[in-house]
Parts: C-alpha cells; structure tokens; sequence
C-alpha cells in the first residue's frame, strides 16, 4: 500500500466471543493530551474539481448526518448506497439508494458546498503516540502496553473517515506529515472536546481523535441486518436516526437472531484474548490480556450485549467492514462505534434479524 510519507463510564468487564473477560486497566497514553487537537483551516482550502466529486460531497454529508458510508473514498459502494437509501427513507423520499435531484436538495440543505478541505496538522495530533511495529497478529500484541496507530497516516486517516490510499490519492505521494504541514481531508469537521467526569480511559480524547461529538441522540431501539449488513437506530418514537455499516458473523460463527438487550459499554477496553474461542487461531497461542487501543481487536469500544459472548464493537481494519467476516460479533469503523456508543445505554433492544 502507498502511504504519506510521515515527518464515560468506567470501562466495564468484558465478555465476548471476541474477547473473554477482562479486568480493565487505566491506559494513560490515550489520557487527554496537552495541547489543541483541532485542525485549522488552511489558506487556498476550498473545493477542487478533481477532490470534490459529487459522491464525495453526498459521502461526506452522508457521515456527518450519522448515515454512514463506511470509509469516505468518492466510491459509489454498496455502503454508499444503502446509506442513501436510508438516508431517503428517513427524510420521506423514495428509497432507491440514488443521487437524485430532490435527494441532493435534501442531502445539502444547511451544509457547505466542499467535500474536502485543506487542514493544517496541530502539534498536538503529530505527537501521537504512534506504535509503528506495531504486528498484524493479535497473538503477538501482548507485549506493547498501547495498541496506537502505526502511522500519522493511519491516524490521519480515522481522524478524516477514510483510507490512507485517499488521502495519498488527494495529495500525492511525496506529501510530507508533521506538525505545522497542510494537507487535504475530506471535510470531517473539527468537534468541541466532550465533558466527561472521571475520565480515566481518555474517552474524551479518542472521541476528539476520531472526529467525533460527545452529544449523539438517545437510541431505544438498534436492528442489525444480516443479509443488508446494516446497523439502524431508532429513537423513542421509532424515528430511523442513524445507520452504519456492519460486519456480522460468519459461517463459523454466526450472527445469533433474536432480540437482546445492552448490559454496559466499555470505552477503550482491555482485550483478554483467549484462542479457545477461536476456531481459526494457531494451536500455538496462548491466552493472553491485550492493551487498549485503535488497532485493538475491538477497536476503541465494546458494547456488550445480554447474549453471552457477543458485543458490538469496533476494528482496526475500517475498510473490511461489510467485506469480509467476523468472530459472530458486530463490527464497526472506530468512529462509527464511538458515535454509536454516545446513542446507546444499559438496556437498549438490539434486534438480530436474517
């Protein structure tokens, strides 16, 4: 892959066909950092013909109104479409999954025209921390107290809701990272850093790293859909509020239908990896608790569920979501997890449906 070259509540036991029980400890390298997290607007940051394409800019929308099309990337994927298509079920028009005159009027209204800006990189954001031997085996994570980001790139590009190759593909392949640099992102804006007492897993910081509001509408009712691969949220009236994409089970493992219950969420969880529940983990691997972190196996938040051994949660890998399996849980992109931990509370109905 071409890359940029780079210059709460207390966190709750975790149970998990992911991930057993696991006692929580402080992670003091995602505690708030010194310093602004925000992106300054750079000069000469508007549109351009060859950044701002019209999906792009449906995309973009799309996510900031909690309709989530997975990775912004200017693709018209089976993500983008099923948002859309939900986006027009929610606002009363036809639900075809299509760009259409009266969905872009509605898509736009309030919203700037620019899929994409020119942002300058904060000090703050620079620093990371960034782990960057960080290995791919989750066997073999047990050794690094902080499971970061590799890269200012891959970090970047949570930060933005994309994918590395589109961020080399809006700046090309000599762009150097570092604090002080401008670079182009799609237009994810800044959030106001989340008040939340007690903090001690450095929720608020993430949700700031992730490009994330702490204040999300209160969810009552969430449905997963296996064969859409969607994860809809409704509110008390039964309003469609939100959809994301999912991943959801496998033949190994498969999504259990029926209707549960939210017991807890854990923000920046602990992992306890056990390969006992794993039917594709080496016969090698030994049981073995993993630090917090964005490339953990659960991303940056567990929800837990009434079902035992199944959670919500989300990935290290955003751009497999809705492409390949999982362990029977329901992943997310980290961002889209985090938004969603904000909705949800202990006794939300989670529906299972085929």
């Amino acid at each position: 892959m071409k890359r940029l070259l780079p210059l709460c509540l207390p966190a709750l036991v975790m149970i998990s066909a992911c991930g057993p029980r696991s006692e929580p400890t402080a992670d003091p390298s995602n505690a708030a950092a010194s310093g602004t997290l925000a992106f300054a607007n750079a000069p000469g940051g508007g549109e351009t013909e060859a950044a701002d394409s019209l999906i792009m800019r449906a995309q973009v929308a799309l996510d900031r109104l909690a309709f989530s099309p997975g990775v912004i990337d200017g693709r018209q994927g089976q993500s983008y479409k099923l948002a859309l298509a939900a986006f027009q079920e929610a606002r009363g028009l036809p639900s075809t999954g299509q760009l259409d005159p009266a969905t872009q009027t509605a898509l736009f209204q309030g919203q700037g025209t620019a899929a994409t800006l020119l942002v300058v990189i904060p000090e703050a954001f620079a620093r990371g921390p960034f782990v960057r031997d960080l290995p791919h085996k989750t066997a073999e994570l047990a050794r690094f107290d902080h499971l970061g980001y590799r890269s200012m790139t891959e970090a970047l590009a949570e930060r933005f809701h994309t994918t590395p190759d589109t961020l080399y593909a809006l700046n090309g392949p000599n762009t150097a990272l570092a604090a002080g640099r401008t670079i182009r992102v799609p237009a994810i804006a800044n959030v106001a850093p989340a008040k939340i007492e007690g903090d001690e897993r450095g929720w608020a910081d993430t949700l700031q790293r992730l490009g994330v509001a702490g204040d999300q509408p209160n969810a009552e009712r969430i449905v997963v859909d296996k064969s859409q691969g969607t994860l809809r949220v409704y509110d008390k009236a039964e309003k469609l509020i939100a959809q994301f994409p999912v991943t959801t089970g496998s033949a190994h493992d498969p999504l259990p239908i029926g209707t549960w219950k939210i017991k807890g969420t854990s923000r920046n969880p602990d992992y306890q990896y056990d390969p006992d529940l794993f039917w594709d983990a080496s016969k090698n691997d030994k049981a073995k608790r993993l630090a917090p972190g964005p490339n953990g196996p659960v991303g940056v938040v567990w929800i837990d569920l009434s079902k035992d051994h199944y959670g919500i949660h989300g990935t290290p890998e955003p751009q497999t979501i809705g492409r390949s399996e999982s362990h029977g849980c329901v992943r997310l992109t980290n961002w889209d997890a985090a938004r969603l931990a904000q909705m949800v509370h202990t006794g939300t109905e989670v529906v299972f449906q085929p």
